[in-house]
C-alpha cells in the first residue's frame, strides 16, 4: 500500500461516498452507480482507483462482481494517524 495513492483515492468526495456505501456490506457496480448521477464508466473509474489504492477489494459471484471495502488499510491509516500524536497525554497538558 502507497500512502500516496490511498489519499489521492480519499481526497475525491465520490469516492468516499464509495467507501461509505461499502461499510454496510458488499455491493455490485450496478448497485453502486444507482447511488449516483454519472455514467457507469465514470463509476468503473472510481472502483479502479480504490482498487489501486487496497481500500476495496472484489469477489466474483456468477457473472456479477461485488465490491467490498477493504477495512485493514484504513485501520493501518488510522494507527499511522495515532502515531503521529507521539507522546502521552500528560505531556498535551504541559
Amino acid at each position: 500500500m502507497s500512502y500516496a495513492e490511498t489519499f489521492k483515492a480519499l481526497s475525491d468526495p465520490v469516492r468516499r461516498q464509495i467507501l461509505e456505501l461499502l461499510k454496510d456490506g458488499s455491493l455490485s457496480a450496478g448497485e453502486i452507480g444507482s447511488h449516483f448521477d454519472m455514467t457507469g464508466a465514470t463509476i468503473s473509474y472510481h472502483l479502479k482507483v480504490l482498487k489501486q489504492a487496497d481500500l476495496i477489494f472484489e469477489s466474483r459471484e456468477k457473472n456479477y462482481i461485488y465490491y467490498q471495502l477493504n477495512a485493514s488499510v484504513l485501520e493501518e491509516i488510522m494507527l499511522w494517524f495515532t502515531s503521529l500524536k507521539g507522546g502521552d497525554s500528560d505531556a498535551e497538558s504541559k
